[in-house]
């Protein structure tokens, strides 16, 4: 209700007798609640994202003047309305509701499968236990097919509160209704059992359901009835990929019972399977729990496999004291004996920001080194590089909640339903309401049933399918003059460079018609608000900085970006790679992207630090590998991060780790990477730390302990001072908040955010203009950080992939994650749950490529490349184009980064997972041709 002016209108009603004020679109119900009245409701949830149906009849109220009962969830007041909702007649309405739907649950003393579900509890409330009315003449059988989640109809009262929750909320079209009258029923795709079904196990519908129907399987017994209740509850965020989705772990006598989804500023309650279902892995058997030092005389063994569950066969037990002393005592006979630079460490995206700022500091300090890097090296360096260049920033220009504002949305190279769920969801729900979701990207992928778009370049050519949208908004003219003119430089010479791309030109090349290029571009560029996203598939090639420039240069040329519903937006991968980098853990900044080569910025930091610093920018993960090859580093400090599965051409990579002369790995478990250390330290997981975290919305967020540490692990903050003071440091922080206060006074972007605001409260967005004030969702309204407030054009060339498919190896492999499993899955394959749903390596073919090659889905196949080889089963996927192989990184039995190339990006230094030239056979080819 508005008025005539704009202005939002309020109306007043009388509420049992007095005189209310309902907001503007307030219903009855929310009125009511807002003034402390309780009215029952079951098929209401008054959740983020969750729209009143009023099918359930149990939140009835009295209208006067109306013959029949209204639902106050549905219902909006009208001016002077007199509405009772505690009449006798709306309780006895009620009441019925209650009992009619009593009669067809389970007995609630002995087989209710949730007796403190938000049905029971409201019926306790209304004191009502039983029911006049005759009971249910047949159950439905429950259904346990989900490793993940329990099926009981026998207790639903449909009120379609779980189809929303999976069509509206999560968008994934599973759950509906089938049937009719007495024999309607909820149903899983077309009415098969849940685990059998296209779920993707969200989990949504099971912290929507009231009544118990939908239930975590952890949560009952083999009867499916509920017998564990928590007795406490903590709130934190979930520690896989960069949404950051707020959460609250519910537990028991010290152990984690259950997740539920938290009214976060990025998830609002959503989450997806890994932050539900998969947090077991710190109860996991293999979790180290004493420090342990290699035995003497026991070698490091490239590719040797050491069983997790029984390390004794390397390594012995010792105290925190002996493997501290033994691990900085190996460290500083290397720095002492042949300087600095024969010292390097990897930090963790996974730890906490305080922890990646307390590892580089020890790293520059303490080893006297710039050579820190960690997984953005892998992940989005290129894109880090384009942006700091093009834009002076390197974090995201708007959150991708911003979506809601936007009129075009392109997705490319990213695939969010895999691997960013519940970003996916605002996507999904941006198509819906009508805006033109374009997905761009070699692989088809679920996205693409909602896409106004879908592009399906070649691999590698993505430079020719954005030059050639380029082409299009600079010879129509589609471009903003009055924004170049005020906001970007270099736009005469950098429109030179794009005359030759024509979409006619780039359509071999790319694979993409001509009139779809324009088409694109026209959209993209005359829209009110277009925002672009985008993944690895763009950052992850020897090109993808110059693929990152070009979306960068849509954005500019066009004005999107600045204003609500615009902008650009690389997807981070893991929970904090944008903290990590924002706090320095990379070797050519100091933190907040301070330049280490700036003598002004170091005399700033070594007066700070009170220590000398590295003048000389420090190597990054690949150079690294490079440089332990050639004697140059022959220590190294791993904390939470595993090279061993993640780096490319890990033949190499696991050469040098075993050539090392002294390693120390900081972990939870007998990483890949562990098996080559000569000092293990039993680290800290997720729910048993405090510290803060960054997600990919510029979103700095409280994460909290929630369990105790197992066995004789400790705090990483703890365990990286500890190694600090031994070798000089002489550090003395008691408390991860003095870190965090020490990080956020190096780094402007913190300014106004303390940690005493983000405990208070939960997430604050950065920038943030005062300590009251609430964080920018959108940045560079008024210009870019850079000289002049100028944003830069930098033009992009066709460059090919490094290697391409030729005659001996004619296919193309594509590496990447899955929904299940998290990077090197050394948390996730140790998620019950989580491994359940997919336990092996498989590699992903088209249906072409099985006819080709002769053999059906699940059957083994040999992928080689000229690094090593690697078998597993075959999955068929429609999605992959004929001459493509897809292999997810996380098994390491069929460690796909034995196959990829180590060519790194000449500006981002990282390398190109996404493209190498592959021969895919059936695997018993070798056999048969042996005998």
């Amino acid at each position: 209700m508005t008025a005539g002016n704009g202005q939002s209108k309020s109306v007043k009603f009388i509420l049992d007798g007095k005189e209310v004020e309902a907001l503007d679109g307030e219903t009855i119900w929310q009125v009511a609640n807002r003034l402390g009245t309780d009215i029952p409701h079951l098929c209401y949830s008054p959740e983020p994202g969750y729209r009143a149906d009023g099918n359930c009849r149990a939140c009835m109220v009295e209208i006067e003047g109306e013959r029949v009962l209204a639902a106050s969830c549905i219902r909006k007041p009208a001016e002077g309305m007199k509405v009772k909702a505690t009449s006798d007649r709306a309780k006895t309405a009620r009441q019925m509701v209650f009992e009619l739907l009593i009669s067809d649950q389970p007995d609630r003393k002995t087989e209710a499968h949730d007796p403190a579900s938000k049905f029971w509890a409201w019926a306790d409330r209304m004191s009502i236990d039983v029911s006049r009315f005759p009971e249910r003449e047949k159950m439905p059988a429950p259904d346990r097919s989900h490793v993940a989640m329990a099926v009981n109809l026998d207790a639903c009262i449909q009120c379609n509160l779980c189809v929303r929750a999976c069509r509206e909320v999560q968008v994934n079209d599973v759950i509906g209704m089938a049937g009719r009258g007495h024999g309607e029923k909820i149903v899983f795709d077309f009415d098969d059992p849940m685990g059998q079904s296209t779920c993707v196990a969200c989990g949504e519908c099971v912290q929507a359901c009231p009544t118990g129907a939908l239930m975590p399987s952890t949560l009952v017994n083999d009867k499916n009835v509920r017998t564990e209740f928590p007795d406490r509850e903590v709130h934190s965020v979930c520690p896989y990929c960069g949404v950051g989705c707020q959460l609250t772990y519910h537990i028991k006598n010290d152990k984690l019972l259950y997740v539920t989804g938290r009214d976060g500023p990025a998830n609002q309650q959503r989450l997806c399977v890994k932050g539900r279902f998969g947090f077991d892995y710190v109860s996991n058997p293999q979790r180290l729990l004493k420090p342990m030092i290699r035995k003497d005389g026991v070698p490091k063994v490239p590719h040797e496999e050491i069983d997790p569950s029984n390390p004794w066969t390397h390594f012995r037990e010792a105290t925190w004291d002996e493997a501290l002393d033994r691990a900085a005592a190996g460290l500083k006979k290397i720095r002492d004996r042949d300087g600095p630079k024969a010292l390097a460490g990897f930090g963790s995206a996974k730890g906490t920001n305080e922890e990646a700022y307390l590892f580089q500091k020890l790293v520059r300090t303490g080893f006297g080194t710039n050579n820190v890097d960690h997984c953005t090296r892998l992940c989005h360096a290129s894109s880090v590089a384009a942006l700091l260049e093009g834009v002076g920033s390197a974090a995201v220009t708007a959150t991708f909640n911003e979506c809601k504002n936007s009129e075009v949305i392109i997705v490319i190279g990213a695939n969010p339903t895999e691997n960013h769920p519940v970003a996916a969801t605002f996507f999904k729900q941006a198509a819906k309401r009508g805006a033109k979701l374009v997905v761009m990207d070699p692989r088809g992928q679920a996205l693409k049933r909602h896409s106004w778009k879908m592009m399906q370049f070649k691999n590698g050519t993505d430079v020719a399918m954005l030059n050639a949208m380029l082409n299009v908004i600079v010879t129509e003219k589609l471009y903003d003059q009055q924004y170049i003119q005020t906001y970007v430089e270099g736009f005469e010479a950098w429109k030179e460079n794009i005359k030759d791309f024509t979409p006619e030109e780039m359509e071999p090349i790319c694979g993409i018609p001509a009139d779809t290029l324009r088409e694109v571009a026209r959209a993209y560029a005359r829209s009110e608000a277009s925002i672009i996203f985008w993944g690895m598939g763009v950052s992850q090639h020897t090109h993808g900085t110059d693929n990152a420039r070009c979306l960068i240069a849509l954005s500019l040329i066009t004005g999107q970006i600045g204003r609500p519903g615009t902008g650009l937006h690389p997807l981070r991968g893991q929970n904090n790679v944008q903290g990590a980098s924002d706090a320095g853990l990379i070797p050519m900044f100091f933190p907040d992207y301070k330049s280490v080569e700036n003598p002004e910025i170091r005399e700033k930091y070594e007066k700070a630090w009170g220590v000398k610093l590295d003048p000389k920018r420090g190597k990054t993960v690949v150079e690294i590998m490079d440089a332990v090859h050639a004697d140059e580093i022959k220590g190294m400090y791993i904390e939470g991060e595993n090279p061993a599965m993640s780096d490319p051409d890990l033949n190499h990579a696991r050469q040098a780790l075993a050539h090392l002369e002294n390693l120390v790995v900081q972990d939870l478990f007998l990483t890949e990477t562990a098996v080559y250390a000569d000092v293990i330290l039993p680290a800290s997981g997720w729910p048993e730390k405090d510290g803060t975290v960054t997600n990919t919305n510029r979103q700095v967020q409280m994460g909290r302990q929630a369990l105790p540490l197992p066995g004789d692990a400790r705090h990483d903050l703890w365990i990286i001072q500890e190694v600090a003071n031994r070798m000089g440091c002489g550090w003395n922080y008691k408390h991860v908040g003095e870190v965090f206060t020490e990080m956020a006074s190096m780094m402007p972007a913190l300014d106004n955010i303390t940690w005493d605001r983000v405990e208070r409260e939960d997430a604050v967005t950065y920038p943030t203009d005062g300590p009251d004030t609430p964080g920018r969702d959108v940045v560079f309204d008024k210009g870019f950080p850079r000289p002049g407030g100028f944003g830069k054009l930098v033009a992009a060339k066709l460059t090919p992939p490094d290697e391409t498919p030729d005659h001996e190896y004619p296919f193309i492999l594509t590496t990447g994650r899955q929904l299940e499993h998290w990077h090197t899955g050394a948390m996730t394959r140790r998620a019950t749950v989580l491994d359940a749903l997919e336990p092996g390596a498989v590699a992903s073919l088209s249906r072409g490529t099985f006819v080709k090659l002769g053999i059906k889905p699940g059957d083994k196949v040999r992928v080689t490349t000229r690094r090593g080889e690697v078998e597993l089963s075959s999955r068929q996927d429609d999605g992959i184009p004929d001459g493509v192989v897809f292999i997810p990184f996380a098994f390491v039995e069929a460690a796909a980064n034995i196959l990829t190339n180590p060519a790194l990006d000449p500006f981002g230094k990282i390398p190109e997972f996404k493209f190498c030239a592959a021969k895919v056979e059936p695997a018993e080819a070798r056999q048969q041709a042996a005998e």
